[in-house]
Formats: structure tokens, sequence, C-alpha cells
């Protein structure tokens, strides 16, 4: 029996015309799928587990920190002349200890701190009982601050501002920055205006937000118009001035976030190998 040429290269030999068998793929999976993939050999599924040790050492605080309330900016010169901007944050009565977190009660090592002093009927019941347990004053206001260690840390225990904070150190201030509300790209995003005269309609305008048919849709993320500020930001390795005992003010170098007023969070300033473990 003779074949023909066409035939032969559409993959039919012999009788009734059988296609020749196909190989079939050895992954069928993209290579998207990275968290989860099926194993070439096996039947059962390989999770993927990641190290989450980055992200306990991203929330670990280099030391334990304090609350204070920032009171407005002012400029000092120094011994040679120079001007340098500074912001004044005063310290309320506040920054005891109220909880000490080990890994045998809650797992891990923090350090829970209040601040500013208020009645008890600005209070539940519950906060109440909380700092009454620690046998510390009604206060507004409870953050925690998570440590390689809480040594030497008790409920009750007042922070002092001197022992934690030196004139010349480092450190990372946070806080709700403030609000602008709504704001068009130029100002939220720094984005450049268009032409304003030559008969251009586009002033102010946002441009592109995507194609039509491919992606068919707005990406998450774009960056377009809406509220902006009103958000909790850190800013980090400030430089303290002057630490001043007793007006109980601290002078720190350039501006940090939100209005006089605002409530801020300062702790020493990370530095990967000095306070910070690399690993």
């Amino acid at each position: 029996m003779t074949v023909s040429m066409p035939l032969m290269m559409r993959g039919a030999v012999g009788f009734g015309c059988c296609p020749m068998p196909v190989r079939p793929p050895q992954n069928s999976l993209p290579n998207c799928f990275l968290g989860r993939r099926l194993n070439d050999h096996a039947s059962s599924r390989v999770i993927v587990r990641r190290n989450r040790r980055g992200i306990v050492a991203m929330s670990m605080e280099a030391g334990v920190g304090v609350m204070g309330t920032k009171l407005g900016m002012m400029s000092v010169f120094e011994p040679e002349g120079t001007v340098v901007p500074v912001t004044v944050i005063g310290f309320r009565e506040g920054n005891i200890v109220t909880q000490v977190k080990t890994p045998a009660t809650d797992g891990y090592h923090a350090v829970q701190v209040g601040y500013r002093r208020v009645r008890d009927r600005k209070l539940t019941k519950p906060e109440l009982g909380h700092l009454e347990k620690a046998g510390a004053i009604p206060m507004r206001h409870l953050q925690e601050f998570r440590l390689q260690s809480v040594d030497g840390f008790e409920p009750g225990e007042r922070l002092v501002i001197e022992d934690i904070l030196k004139e010349g150190d480092l450190v990372d201030v946070s806080g709700n920055s403030i609000g602008k509300g709504f704001q068009g790209g130029i100002k939220r995003h720094n984005f450049r205006r268009g032409p304003m005269t030559h008969g251009s309609k586009s002033h102010r305008a946002l441009g592109s937000i995507g194609a039509g048919t491919t992606p068919g849709r707005v990406y998450k993320g774009k960056k377009m118009p809406g509220r902006m500020g009103g958000t909790k930001t850190k800013v980090r390795k400030l430089k303290i001035i002057k630490i001043d005992t007793e007006l109980r003010v601290v002078m720190i170098k350039g501006a940090v976030p939100g209005k006089p007023g605002n409530l801020l969070r300062i702790t020493p300033a990370k530095i990967v190998g000095k306070n910070i473990p690399k690993n």
C-alpha cells in the first residue's frame, strides 16, 4: 500500500488514517503560580512556604519609644550661625507602661504604653479595668512597641524621656498627616500639566487611564484624583537638636506629620546591623 505524501505530512499512517500520538505537555501551568504549583511527577499539591522573618523584623522597633504632642515649628541658631528649622514636641502626663507582653502569654515581646491623662468618664469600663490592673492612671492613647526583649519593664513604670531620647540621636516620628481633601492629579501625584494655550483643552486633566479593549478596565492603584492626606505617615531618621527638661519639650530637626496638637509616636531610628538584625 502506498501512502501519499500529503497524508504522511498530516500524520496519518496505516489503515483507518489514525493520527500519530502527540506527547502531552510536561507542565501545563503558567509560571505565575509561584505560591501553589503542581508537581510533575506526583499528584499531591506542593505549597511553597515563604519566610516570615522579614515581616517580623519590619514590625519590630529598635527600642521602646514614647508619645508626644506636636506644638509647632520654630528656628534654632547653631553656634556657627546656621539656622535650623525644628519641630517642638511636648509631653503631657503619661508615657506609662500599661502592659508587658511575652511569648509565654501573647506569643511575642512587646511593651504597651499609655499617654495623655483623661477623666474616668471618658473611658469605657473595660479600658478602665485594663489600666487599673497595671496600676496606671486613666489615659486616652495606648500604643504598643514590639521589641526583641522586654527585660526590665514592669506595668505601671513611668518612662523617663531623658533616658530614652538623647541630643544628637536619630529618631523615627509617625503620626497622621494633614488632610487636604479631594485633590487632582497635579497636587496629589505631582503630574505635569498640559499646555495652557494654542487651543489645548487639557490643561490640568488626568489623561488616559487605560486602553478600551485590552485590558478593558482601569488597573487597581492607578494614580487618579482623590482624597489626599489624613493617613498615617512616618518620617525616618530625624535628628534631635535639643531636649529641655524644664519645659518638657524636644526639638527635632525638620517637619513631622500633622498639625499642632497632633499625636506623635517617637521611636529610635532603625539602623540595620546596629540596632536591627540583618536577618
